[in-house]
């Protein structure tokens, strides 16, 4: 009597059993498919846009880069994936100027860790998600990222010629007016130290005044006026 009782309680717990994973399997005949017919679908294919597939330097409409150079992500690569070609140049007014001359990345070494992009000072790089990069050598994958030809340095324009030339014959003439007036206090016995100010034992009008606090903002044009200023002042003594 027991074994007949044991026989239909277990004939009943694998007819429950069955219903049970007949019912998963026929939830499974009606549910939307989400397998990927790659590359059928390569054209549409949707990748999440957290993903991470390979650095690259953002370039805008013009087809330049905001990259200066810095090294910061060179510096705080984890495994030496990025190495830049600096090159000094020189502008327009005589300075001189940090410039990316190359770009190398290597893809095989990255761990995509995106510490460059996020200490970089002027959001020049950014992860893409075309996670299509495989290849046959491991030397495809060390990529050259300023793909677009460096631009010369631009010209200066008629204005800013004009200012440094200002600037310039200002500078030039506040030495000659410092000189004078120098060389003046040595011939009256009473000579100046180096580094005192022209102006200091010159009685100032009230314009004058007023044009050497209206032109404080701009050095150029306050040269000028003290330069103006202290000819004058030579001019009314050698009288």
């Amino acid at each position: 009597m027991g074994s007949v009782k044991e026989y239909f309680t277990n004939l009943g717990s694998g007819i429950a059993s069955l219903i049970k994973g007949m019912s998963v399997t026929g939830k499974e005949f009606v549910t939307p498919k989400i397998t990927e017919q790659y590359p059928d679908n390569r054209d549409n294919l949707p990748v999440a846009d957290r993903f991470r597939a390979i650095l690259t330097l953002k370039y805008d409409d013009q087809g330049d880069h905001k990259c200066i150079a810095c090294g910061t992500c060179e510096r705080v690569c984890p495994n030496g994936t990025i190495s830049l070609d600096i090159k000094q140049v020189e502008t327009w007014d005589g300075k001189k100027k940090k410039k990316l001359d190359k770009y190398m990345y290597d893809l095989g070494s990255c761990t995509f860790c995106q510490l460059c992009v996020t200490n970089c000072p002027t959001d020049a790089l950014e992860f893409s998600n075309d996670f299509e990069q495989a290849v046959f050598t491991r030397d495809v994958l060390l990529k050259k990222l300023n793909y677009l030809p460096e631009k010369e340095e631009p010209k200066p324009t008629p204005e800013q010629i004009a200012k440094m030339q200002a600037e310039k014959e200002a500078k030039i003439a506040a030495a000659k007016a410092a000189a004078a007036a120098k060389k003046a206090a040595q011939a009256a016995g009473t000579d100046a130290p180096a580094d005192a100010d022209p102006l200091a034992g010159i009685e100032l009008s009230d314009a004058q005044k007023k044009a050497l606090a209206a032109a404080a903002a701009d050095p150029a044009k306050l040269e000028k006026v003290r330069a103006a200023i202290l000819k004058a002042a030579q001019a009314r003594a050698a009288k």
